[in-house]
């Protein structure tokens, strides 16, 4: 069993509900709003453009927004288009962004030619 399991699976069901509703070829706007109201009509609460601080030696030095923070517990990171090459990057995007917080799970939805969905885990032990 998975950390959040239960809510990543509502998440998943949701992603795949805008995805199969508006197909492939939007901006990533257009899937960031849609999954907004998917979600919220799941009854999960969900924020958009979640500020995110990075610190370095307790000095800020940089901030970042994740894409969708879902149940102050999962972090969804949103990408259109073809990225196949690019993947890793946004992996590492997404896990920087768990480091950087005290959140352990994060999901990376693709709206590409085919749906994709990868899960990223950074334990607050680690950090």
């Amino acid at each position: 069993m998975f950390l959040h399991q239960d809510l990543t699976e509502r998440i998943i069901r949701c992603y795949y509900n805008v995805y199969n509703g508006l197909g492939y070829g939007f901006l990533e706007k257009v899937y960031e709003n849609a999954l907004l109201i998917e979600l919220r009509n799941a009854g999960l609460t969900a924020v958009n453009q979640f500020p995110i601080k990075v610190y370095y030696q307790e000095s800020e030095v940089g901030s970042y927004y994740a894409d969708i923070l879902v149940e102050n517990t999962v972090i969804l990171e949103l990408k259109a288009g073809e990225l196949e090459e690019t993947i890793l990057n946004h992996e590492l995007q997404l896990t920087n962004y768990l480091k950087a917080t005290n959140y352990e799970v994060g999901l990376l939805l693709l709206f590409g030619i085919k749906p994709q969905v990868k899960r990223k885990i950074f334990s607050n032990d680690i950090k």
